[in-house]
């Protein structure tokens, strides 16, 4: 407390603030996965269009990469899901939390590189351009500022150092 009284963070035990963050982890999880599932799912199917055996190999190549990049976002993003699922009980859910959380950022930067991919392969079939990569290189910078900049900068900006 503050010396007019006022709270200066919450009042939670180790294992209360545990559950919170996991709360607040699986709702943010939510998001991410529906995202890269619908994608996922999306790209599988391409394999199978008529419109697929007359691709470029560059292009194969790259949608190759994407999938193999939406199946490990995938895996990093339900991650956490089983993990909980498996260390339920244990008495372990403040470990669990930083492990989750770990693992969230990792399937969030692979959700990153296959979006980015994706991207790159469909503007590629659709326009055939010389400027495909700058379109590419601005959505990823847009998703970098979205993602990382924007939240980065409010952390430094806001967050309050506790005087000890």
């Amino acid at each position: 407390m503050k010396p007019d009284g006022r709270r200066t963070g919450r009042d939670e035990t180790e294992e209360e603030r545990a559950d919170r963050m996991w709360g607040e982890l699986i709702q943010e999880v939510r998001v991410a996965q529906t995202g890269v599932q619908i994608l996922f799912g999306f790209l599988l199917t391409v394999v199978f269009q008529q419109k697929y055996a007359a691709l470029a190999h560059a292009d194969q190549v790259i949608y190759i990469v994407t999938v193999v990049l939406g199946a490990c976002a995938t895996g990093a993003l339900i991650g956490p899901v089983s993990l909980h699922r498996l260390v339920s009980g244990r008495r372990v859910k403040p470990q669990a939390v930083r492990i989750a959380s770990r693992l969230t950022f990792v399937g969030l930067v692979l959700l990153l590189l296959t979006m980015t991919s994706s991207l790159l392969l469909i503007l590629r079939v659709a326009t055939h351009n010389g400027y495909v990569p700058y379109l590419v290189a601005g959505v990823v910078a847009w998703y970098l500022v979205c993602w990382y900049g924007l939240p980065l900068w409010v952390r430094r900006r806001h967050t309050r150092r506790i005087d000890g």
